[in-house]
């Protein structure tokens, strides 16, 4: 990580620190359950839509409508680390990239590592997530987290799979055609989750034959 990361990630991460008191055994169940469903989710649609190292994958993702309030109201720096390590304990063994899309204050602006961002050509500009100013707890923590944290405004449709956890739409930035996915998970705690994947657009007409592999 480098020295401007590890300045940025000081200032997030003092803003975090002043939470209290400490959770409830009950509350951290409920963490942990989190966590476990999003890594199973992350897992059927990494499967689903056949992602390989390099691929992106976005995540957008209310704290607040995991814990059962109206997006935007109850951002939460407790329940989005469960979220983002559930996640990212797919995404990184595979390879690929998560993108984690920032909240509408920020016109869902994307948290990648840079990696990512000088792999697809991508263009860097300068905010510094927040959980109760813009950029909202997930995107939060991804660039704390992040070994070298990046914000872009567009990735160009470049996500070939994601998703959406708490109607946050992330439509903007997958690779057209997206397809819905239905995975065995509807919610992620009380959030309503919604799963995406890519696939080619079809040519030709009635007379073409097409790849069943990439359908």
């Amino acid at each position: 990580m480098n020295d401007s990361s590890a300045s940025h990630n000081s200032t997030a991460s003092a803003a975090s620190a002043t939470q209290s008191p400490a959770p409830t055994g009950e509350e951290l169940a409920f963490y942990e359950k989190v966590r476990e469903q999003a890594a199973q989710a992350a897992r059927e649609v990494l499967a689903a839509s056949h992602e390989k190292a390099g691929d992106i994958f976005v995540v957008g993702c209310s704290s607040s409508e995991v814990l059962g309030e109206r997006i935007g109201t109850h951002t939460s720096m407790r329940v989005a680390p469960y979220l983002f390590d559930g996640i990212q304990s797919v995404l990184k063994p595979a390879g690929v990239f998560l993108a984690a899309q920032c909240c509408e204050h920020l016109n869902r602006a994307i948290v990648m590592e840079r990696g990512c961002m000088e792999r697809y050509d991508l263009e860097q500009v300068n905010a510094i997530p927040q959980p109760n100013h813009a950029g909202g707890a997930f995107g939060t923590i991804a660039y704390q987290r992040f070994d070298d944290p990046v914000l872009v405004e567009d990735i160009r449709h470049l996500a070939k799979a994601g998703m959406d956890i708490g109607d946050t739409l992330i439509g903007m930035h997958l690779r057209p055609v997206a397809v819905p996915l239905r995975i065995s998970l509807s919610q992620i705690g009380s959030a309503h989750l919604v799963c995406a994947r890519y696939r080619p657009k079809y040519v030709g007409g009635s007379r073409a034959i097409y790849d069943e592999s990439l359908m």
